[in-house]
């Protein structure tokens, strides 16, 4: 298919994605579910697994496989954008009188769920077809335990503050603890992708390139935003102009060492001077990133996602496997951090039910993985169901608490002799 007749094929796509995406966001907020949980069932809708079993001539005319590479790339722009911005909230997030809590929350919902994905995998062996050929096993098992160990904090802030929870004491902890977990998770996600490439010098390339990356972001670009985003001699379409340009060779450049673009992202976005002029370019860039780039990206993962694959016995006990042990590592493990940490029930049950939360960060590991060649189509599968359920679960779990709690206020008898 010549770029002549693809550009056509991609204007209707998406449109298709962008109004799809409206609709069913329309739909579960009606039942309080975040737009980015819609736009990820969304995507997973419009592939293989529902659009395409239905009506796979459609499927195949709305989205031919010449399509998927353009949809990747401008998903990318998309992913670079919102991890600049998870970088910028990251940094927005104050933990001062928290370390202390945040820290062993964030260590034990790392630690549970990487240690119980590396033990699945381990034990499944090959008993499960989940692992991609020519694989280590070892390689397989880190990398599925990052995946569970990951939380959307992007996705939890926003949660946090459309129900009114800022401020709250599990409000901040699952705050400070999240953007903790965040980082800790791309590093270890950057040494598996190192690991995986079996070679010496690649890995050789990453480490060198991630300590010269440590070294040009703060003694170059830290310097460099500070005084795009302070001076007044620079227009404000300049100082767009500037920062995405900045924001792009940073991209390019983790992209190139290894440690992929969206790290590169997130770095600037943490190193950004919070000043009134950085409001407004991240206010600038987030309307267009949620409203049209994001989409993309969700509709690209769904339709690398084939859940009839899950048919397969094997592979829907991984997948159940997978979902059971993302639940105990991230929520059980982060309840019981807080509640050694002297924390109430109610703080300790809502801090996990915050964590256990993976979303759209899940999604972004799980396609890196993929491009990376580490993760086959069964393994994608299992763990997008891991992301889509600990997402979903997650407003009414709190709702639930919520409702429990009032409930289980007692009534004043007096109270009750006034009512009369």
């Amino acid at each position: 298919m010549s770029p002549v007749d693809l550009a056509p094929r991609f204007f209707i796509a998406v449109a298709v994605i962008l109004l799809f995406c409206r609709l069913v966001s329309w739909l579960l907020g009606r039942v309080g579910q975040p737009a980015v949980v819609s736009e990820m069932l969304a995507g997973v809708l419009l592939g293989p697994s529902l659009l395409g079993l239905l009506l796979p001539d459609v499927q195949a005319a709305l989205f031919p496989r010449e399509l998927y590479p353009v949809l990747y790339v401008v998903g990318q722009v998309g992913l670079v954008i919102f991890m600049f911005q998870a970088g910028y909230a990251f940094r927005s997030h104050r933990i001062d009188g928290l370390a202390g809590t945040a820290g062993a929350v964030s260590a034990a919902g790392v630690t549970a769920p990487l240690a119980l994905g590396v033990l699945l995998v381990l034990a499944a062996g090959d008993r499960a077809p989940v692992l991609k050929d020519g694989v280590p096993i070892g390689v397989s098992a880190a990398f599925v335990g990052v995946a569970l160990a990951i939380t959307a904090f992007p996705m939890l802030a926003r949660i946090i503050t459309e129900r009114g929870h800022a401020g709250t004491r599990h409000g901040s902890v699952s705050l400070a603890s999240g953007a903790i977990d965040d980082v800790v998770a791309w590093i270890l996600l950057a040494c598996v992708l190192a690991a995986a490439s079996g070679a010496v010098l690649p890995a050789l390339i990453t480490i060198g390139g991630a300590a010269l990356f440590a070294v040009l972001i703060w003694y170059v670009a830290r310097p460099l935003t500070r005084r795009l985003m302070e001076s007044d001699r620079i227009s404000e379409t300049a100082r767009l102009l500037g920062m995405v340009a900045l924001l792009f060779l940073v991209a390019w450049y983790t992209d190139e060492i290894g440690l992929y673009a969206v790290f590169g992202a997130f770095s600037i976005g943490v190193i950004m001077p919070r000043t009134a002029r950085t409001e407004s370019v991240v206010a600038t860039l987030t309307p267009i990133c949620q409203i049209v780039f994001l989409p993309l990206f969700f509709t690209y993962s769904g339709l690398r996602t084939e859940f009839a694959l899950l048919s397969d016995p094997a592979v829907l006990l991984f997948a159940l496997a997978c979902v059971t042990l993302a639940v105990a590592g991230k929520f059980g493990g982060c309840w019981a951090a807080a509640r050694l940490r002297g924390e109430s029930q109610p703080v300790a049950l809502r801090v996990g039910a915050l964590m256990n939360a993976r979303g759209l960060m899940q999604l972004i590991a799980l396609n890196v993985g993929l491009e990376a060649g580490i993760v086959g189509p069964a393994m994608f599968t299992a763990l997008v169901l891991v992301a889509l359920v600990t997402t979903l679960m997650t407003t009414p779990l709190l709702s639930w608490l919520d409702r429990r709690e009032v409930t289980a206020v007692p009534v004043s008898p007096a109270v009750v002799l006034g009512s009369r």
